[in-house]
Protein backbone atom coordinates (compact mmCIF):
# COMPACT_ATOMS: atom_id res chain seq x y z
CA UNK A 1 0.00 0.00 0.00
CA UNK A 2 1.53 3.70 -0.91
CA UNK A 3 -0.12 7.38 -1.01
CA UNK A 4 0.97 9.78 -3.19
CA UNK A 5 1.31 13.63 -1.55
CA UNK A 6 2.04 16.83 -3.18
CA UNK A 7 4.77 19.02 -0.94
CA UNK A 8 6.58 21.84 -2.29
CA UNK A 9 5.68 21.13 -5.74
CA UNK A 10 6.79 17.66 -6.01
CA UNK A 11 4.86 14.00 -5.63
CA UNK A 12 6.25 11.75 -3.23
CA UNK A 13 5.40 8.49 -2.44
CA UNK A 14 5.03 7.31 0.62
CA UNK A 15 5.10 3.63 0.99
CA UNK A 16 3.15 1.43 3.74
CA UNK A 17 1.75 4.57 5.34
CA UNK A 18 0.14 2.89 7.80
CA UNK A 19 2.69 1.32 9.38
CA UNK A 20 2.91 2.04 13.27
CA UNK A 21 6.27 3.38 14.39
CA UNK A 22 5.00 4.87 18.00
CA UNK A 23 3.34 2.31 19.74
CA UNK A 24 2.01 3.90 23.07
CA UNK A 25 0.05 5.83 20.86
CA UNK A 26 -0.31 3.78 17.63
CA UNK A 27 0.85 6.76 15.49
CA UNK A 28 1.64 5.73 11.68
CA UNK A 29 4.28 6.57 9.43
CA UNK A 30 1.37 8.54 7.91
CA UNK A 31 0.48 10.82 11.15
CA UNK A 32 4.11 11.60 11.35
CA UNK A 33 4.39 12.98 7.82
CA UNK A 34 1.23 15.10 8.83
CA UNK A 35 2.99 16.29 11.64
CA UNK A 36 5.50 17.70 10.41
CA UNK A 37 4.02 19.42 7.72
CA UNK A 38 2.04 21.05 10.71
CA UNK A 39 5.25 22.30 11.82
CA UNK A 40 6.92 22.80 8.36
CA UNK A 41 7.23 27.01 9.38
CA UNK A 42 9.42 27.10 12.17
CA UNK A 43 10.81 23.55 11.59
CA UNK A 44 12.33 24.90 8.42
CA UNK A 45 13.36 27.94 10.21
CA UNK A 46 15.87 25.88 11.94
CA UNK A 47 16.99 22.83 10.44
CA UNK A 48 16.52 24.94 6.80
CA UNK A 49 19.89 24.87 3.98
CA UNK A 50 21.64 22.85 6.86
CA UNK A 51 23.04 19.40 6.67
CA UNK A 52 21.21 16.39 8.43
CA UNK A 53 22.52 13.29 10.69
CA UNK A 54 19.41 10.62 9.74
CA UNK A 55 18.44 8.39 12.86
CA UNK A 56 16.40 5.25 10.75
CA UNK A 57 13.98 2.98 12.91
CA UNK A 58 12.88 1.30 9.62
CA UNK A 59 10.10 -0.79 12.27
CA UNK A 60 9.38 1.95 14.28
CA UNK A 61 10.41 3.06 17.31
CA UNK A 62 12.39 0.28 19.73
CA UNK A 63 13.03 -1.55 16.32
CA UNK A 64 16.59 -1.71 14.58
CA UNK A 65 18.19 1.17 14.23
CA UNK A 66 21.21 3.07 12.68
CA UNK A 67 22.77 6.17 11.77
CA UNK A 68 23.34 7.06 8.12
CA UNK A 69 25.13 9.73 6.81
CA UNK A 70 25.31 9.07 3.26
CA UNK A 71 22.38 9.66 0.89
CA UNK A 72 21.86 6.51 -0.84
CA UNK A 73 22.64 6.15 -4.56
CA UNK A 74 18.77 5.57 -5.46
CA UNK A 75 18.57 9.51 -3.85
CA UNK A 76 16.07 11.15 -6.71
CA UNK A 77 17.88 13.77 -8.40
CA UNK A 78 16.34 16.41 -7.00
CA UNK A 79 17.78 15.88 -3.58
CA UNK A 80 19.94 18.27 -2.43
CA UNK A 81 23.28 17.09 -0.51
CA UNK A 82 26.57 18.31 0.73
CA UNK A 83 29.87 17.14 1.58
CA UNK A 84 30.50 16.41 5.28
CA UNK A 85 33.24 15.27 7.15
CA UNK A 86 34.02 13.76 10.11
CA UNK A 87 36.86 14.18 12.35
CA UNK A 88 39.32 11.56 11.09
CA UNK A 89 38.34 13.31 7.40
CA UNK A 90 36.43 10.69 6.16
CA UNK A 91 33.54 12.57 4.05
CA UNK A 92 30.29 12.05 2.80
CA UNK A 93 27.19 13.11 0.91
CA UNK A 94 24.46 14.21 3.66
CA UNK A 95 20.88 15.13 3.03
CA UNK A 96 20.30 19.15 3.07
CA UNK A 97 17.19 20.16 4.73
CA UNK A 98 15.82 22.22 1.41
CA UNK A 99 12.70 21.96 1.81
CA UNK A 100 9.56 19.99 3.74
CA UNK A 101 10.20 17.57 0.77
CA UNK A 102 13.63 16.57 2.03
CA UNK A 103 12.62 16.21 5.31
CA UNK A 104 9.56 14.00 4.37
CA UNK A 105 11.48 12.10 2.09
CA UNK A 106 13.87 10.95 4.47
CA UNK A 107 10.64 9.63 6.97
CA UNK A 108 9.36 7.80 4.19
CA UNK A 109 12.65 5.87 4.82
CA UNK A 110 11.86 5.24 8.55
CA UNK A 111 13.75 8.40 9.42
CA UNK A 112 12.70 9.12 13.26
CA UNK A 113 15.39 11.05 14.02
CA UNK A 114 17.53 14.29 12.13
CA UNK A 115 20.55 15.10 13.91
CA UNK A 116 21.74 18.60 12.96
CA UNK A 117 25.00 20.17 11.78
CA UNK A 118 25.68 23.46 13.06
CA UNK A 119 26.40 25.77 10.27
CA UNK A 120 24.26 25.91 6.66
CA UNK A 121 25.69 23.67 3.49
CA UNK A 122 26.00 27.07 1.78
CA UNK A 123 28.85 28.25 4.38
CA UNK A 124 30.45 24.85 6.20
CA UNK A 125 33.36 26.97 7.72
CA UNK A 126 31.05 29.41 9.62
CA UNK A 127 29.50 27.39 12.64
CA UNK A 128 26.46 29.70 13.40
CA UNK A 129 24.47 28.26 16.49
CA UNK A 130 25.95 27.72 19.87
CA UNK A 131 24.28 24.70 21.40
CA UNK A 132 24.19 23.91 24.86
CA UNK A 133 23.48 20.79 26.15
CA UNK A 134 22.03 20.39 30.04
CA UNK A 135 22.20 16.58 30.43
CA UNK A 136 21.44 14.93 33.86
CA UNK A 137 23.93 12.65 35.45
CA UNK A 138 22.67 9.77 37.19
CA UNK A 139 20.29 10.64 40.30
CA UNK A 140 20.09 14.30 38.87
CA UNK A 141 15.86 15.64 38.65
CA UNK A 142 14.23 17.93 35.95
CA UNK A 143 13.93 20.32 38.41
CA UNK A 144 18.10 20.09 39.02
CA UNK A 145 18.00 20.56 35.16
CA UNK A 146 15.10 23.16 35.21
CA UNK A 147 17.65 25.47 37.92
CA UNK A 148 20.67 24.72 35.73
CA UNK A 149 18.78 26.57 32.81
CA UNK A 150 17.72 28.95 34.64
CA UNK A 151 21.15 29.95 35.85
CA UNK A 152 22.81 29.43 32.30
CA UNK A 153 20.23 31.96 30.98
CA UNK A 154 21.16 34.34 34.26
CA UNK A 155 25.02 34.34 32.83
CA UNK A 156 24.62 34.65 29.05
CA UNK A 157 22.29 37.83 30.05
CA UNK A 158 25.15 39.17 31.99
CA UNK A 159 27.26 38.83 28.67
CA UNK A 160 24.80 40.30 26.70
CA UNK A 161 23.74 37.25 24.88
CA UNK A 162 20.07 36.23 24.41
CA UNK A 163 19.75 32.23 24.96
CA UNK A 164 16.83 30.31 23.26
CA UNK A 165 15.23 27.00 25.08
CA UNK A 166 14.06 23.58 24.08
CA UNK A 167 13.40 20.27 25.42
CA UNK A 168 15.30 17.31 24.29
CA UNK A 169 12.80 15.34 23.84
CA UNK A 170 14.56 13.08 26.24
CA UNK A 171 15.52 14.19 29.86
CA UNK A 172 17.43 17.09 29.44
CA UNK A 173 17.19 21.04 28.02
CA UNK A 174 18.90 22.14 25.19
CA UNK A 175 19.81 26.10 24.88
CA UNK A 176 20.64 27.90 21.55
CA UNK A 177 22.32 31.33 20.91
CA UNK A 178 21.80 32.30 17.29
CA UNK A 179 25.56 33.26 15.96
CA UNK A 180 26.81 36.03 13.71
CA UNK A 181 28.42 34.24 10.98
CA UNK A 182 32.22 35.02 12.15
CA UNK A 183 33.81 32.05 13.67
CA UNK A 184 34.47 28.32 13.07
CA UNK A 185 33.53 24.96 15.04
CA UNK A 186 36.73 25.63 17.40
CA UNK A 187 36.31 29.02 18.59
CA UNK A 188 32.31 28.28 19.23
CA UNK A 189 33.73 25.48 21.42
CA UNK A 190 35.85 27.52 23.23
CA UNK A 191 33.11 29.49 23.75
CA UNK A 192 30.86 26.58 25.33
CA UNK A 193 33.95 25.33 27.52
CA UNK A 194 34.19 29.34 28.74
CA UNK A 195 30.54 29.06 30.00
CA UNK A 196 30.85 25.55 31.57
CA UNK A 197 33.48 26.47 33.66
CA UNK A 198 32.02 29.57 34.59
CA UNK A 199 28.71 28.10 35.25
CA UNK A 200 30.39 25.17 37.55
CA UNK A 201 32.21 28.08 39.50
CA UNK A 202 29.26 30.07 40.20
CA UNK A 203 27.25 26.39 41.19
CA UNK A 204 29.31 23.92 41.84
CA UNK A 205 27.13 21.46 43.51
CA UNK A 206 24.50 21.58 40.86
CA UNK A 207 26.06 22.15 37.32
CA UNK A 208 29.40 20.33 36.42
CA UNK A 209 32.22 20.92 33.34
CA UNK A 210 34.18 17.70 34.29
CA UNK A 211 34.26 15.22 30.91
CA UNK A 212 35.17 12.17 32.85
CA UNK A 213 31.85 10.66 34.02
CA UNK A 214 33.79 9.63 37.63
CA UNK A 215 33.95 13.18 38.42
CA UNK A 216 30.55 14.52 37.65
CA UNK A 217 28.61 12.98 40.76
CA UNK A 218 25.00 13.91 40.64
CA UNK A 219 25.08 17.16 38.69
CA UNK A 220 23.67 18.58 35.88
CA UNK A 221 26.57 18.11 32.77
CA UNK A 222 26.84 21.02 30.55
CA UNK A 223 28.53 18.89 27.48
CA UNK A 224 30.75 21.75 25.71
CA UNK A 225 31.75 19.07 23.16
CA UNK A 226 28.67 19.32 21.43
CA UNK A 227 29.72 22.13 20.01
CA UNK A 228 33.18 20.54 18.49
CA UNK A 229 33.42 20.38 14.84
CA UNK A 230 31.68 18.07 12.85
CA UNK A 231 29.05 17.64 15.63
CA UNK A 232 25.55 16.93 15.53
CA UNK A 233 22.61 17.94 18.21
CA UNK A 234 19.22 16.47 17.80
CA UNK A 235 17.16 18.67 15.97
CA UNK A 236 14.52 21.39 17.02
CA UNK A 237 10.54 20.59 16.16
CA UNK A 238 11.82 17.10 15.66
CA UNK A 239 10.45 14.04 16.68
CA UNK A 240 12.39 11.52 19.19
CA UNK A 241 12.74 7.29 18.38
CA UNK A 242 10.51 6.83 21.49
CA UNK A 243 6.89 5.07 21.87
CA UNK A 244 5.37 8.44 22.89
CA UNK A 245 6.44 10.36 19.92
CA UNK A 246 7.94 13.00 22.22
CA UNK A 247 9.16 16.43 20.46
CA UNK A 248 12.25 18.21 21.40
CA UNK A 249 10.35 21.31 21.29
CA UNK A 250 11.40 24.92 21.55
CA UNK A 251 9.35 27.05 24.79
CA UNK A 252 9.04 30.12 26.36
CA UNK A 253 11.81 30.80 29.34
CA UNK A 254 8.29 31.47 31.25
CA UNK A 255 7.19 28.04 30.50
CA UNK A 256 10.19 26.47 32.18
CA UNK A 257 8.80 26.20 35.30
CA UNK A 258 5.26 24.10 33.96
CA UNK A 259 6.60 22.05 31.04
CA UNK A 260 6.24 18.44 31.28
CA UNK A 261 8.66 17.49 28.60
CA UNK A 262 7.17 14.00 27.93
CA UNK A 263 3.86 15.63 27.36
CA UNK A 264 5.21 16.91 24.21
CA UNK A 265 4.41 14.67 21.58
CA UNK A 266 3.43 14.39 17.92
CA UNK A 267 -0.14 14.36 19.20
CA UNK A 268 0.18 17.96 21.09
CA UNK A 269 2.76 19.98 19.66
CA UNK A 270 0.82 20.83 16.42
CA UNK A 271 -2.23 22.49 18.72
CA UNK A 272 0.50 24.27 20.78
CA UNK A 273 2.34 25.66 17.88
CA UNK A 274 -1.20 27.30 16.89
CA UNK A 275 -2.15 28.55 20.48
CA UNK A 276 1.47 29.93 21.30
CA UNK A 277 3.26 30.49 18.10
CA UNK A 278 6.91 30.08 17.37
CA UNK A 279 8.91 30.74 20.33
CA UNK A 280 11.89 31.35 18.86
CA UNK A 281 10.64 33.47 15.84
CA UNK A 282 12.53 36.31 17.56
CA UNK A 283 16.00 34.88 17.57
CA UNK A 284 19.03 37.11 15.87
CA UNK A 285 22.71 36.82 15.42
CA UNK A 286 24.74 38.01 18.22
CA UNK A 287 28.76 37.64 19.16
CA UNK A 288 30.19 35.08 21.73
CA UNK A 289 33.20 37.39 21.88
CA UNK A 290 32.08 37.82 25.68
CA UNK A 291 32.47 34.00 25.77
CA UNK A 292 35.58 33.98 23.92
CA UNK A 293 36.95 37.00 26.34
CA UNK A 294 36.37 34.45 29.11
CA UNK A 295 38.37 31.52 27.61
CA UNK A 296 41.16 33.78 27.06
CA UNK A 297 41.46 34.64 30.96
CA UNK A 298 41.19 31.08 31.68
CA UNK A 299 44.31 30.25 29.66
CA UNK A 300 45.90 33.07 31.16
CA UNK A 301 44.71 31.80 34.62
CA UNK A 302 46.69 28.47 33.84
CA UNK A 303 43.75 26.21 32.44
CA UNK A 304 44.41 23.96 29.44
CA UNK A 305 42.08 23.16 27.00
CA UNK A 306 39.04 20.78 28.49
CA UNK A 307 39.65 17.34 26.71
CA UNK A 308 37.90 16.14 23.37
CA UNK A 309 35.72 12.84 22.49
CA UNK A 310 38.03 10.10 21.95
CA UNK A 311 37.30 9.97 17.97
CA UNK A 312 39.14 13.60 17.63
CA UNK A 313 42.77 13.77 17.09
CA UNK A 314 45.07 15.33 20.28
CA UNK A 315 44.48 18.72 20.38
CA UNK A 316 47.27 20.97 21.13
CA UNK A 317 47.08 22.23 25.14
CA UNK A 318 44.76 19.07 25.87
CA UNK A 319 45.25 17.30 29.12
CA UNK A 320 46.10 13.81 28.98
CA UNK A 321 43.06 11.87 27.28
CA UNK A 322 42.74 9.13 29.86
CA UNK A 323 40.00 9.11 33.25
CA UNK A 324 41.56 10.83 36.14
CA UNK A 325 41.12 7.20 38.36
CA UNK A 326 43.41 5.17 35.76
CA UNK A 327 45.89 8.18 35.26
CA UNK A 328 46.54 7.30 39.18
CA UNK A 329 47.06 3.50 38.91
CA UNK A 330 49.11 4.38 36.00
CA UNK A 331 51.52 6.78 38.14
Amino acid sequence: MSVTIEVDGRRLTVSHPEKVYFGERGETKLDLIHYYQAVAGPLLGTLGGRPLLLERHPDGAGGKSWFQKRVPSSAPPWLSTTTVATPNGTTSEALVAADLAHVLWAVNLGCLGFHVWPFHAAAPELTDELRIDLDPSPGVTFGQVREAARHTRELLGELGIEAWLKTTGSRGLHIYVTLEPRWNGYRVRDAAVALARELERRHPSLITAQWWKEERGARVFVDYNQNAPHKTVFGAWCVRPRRGAQVSTPIAWEDLDTVEPDELTIATVPALLVRCGDPWARRRPQSIEPLLEKSRQDRENGLMDAPWPPVYPKMPDEPPRVAPSRAKKNS
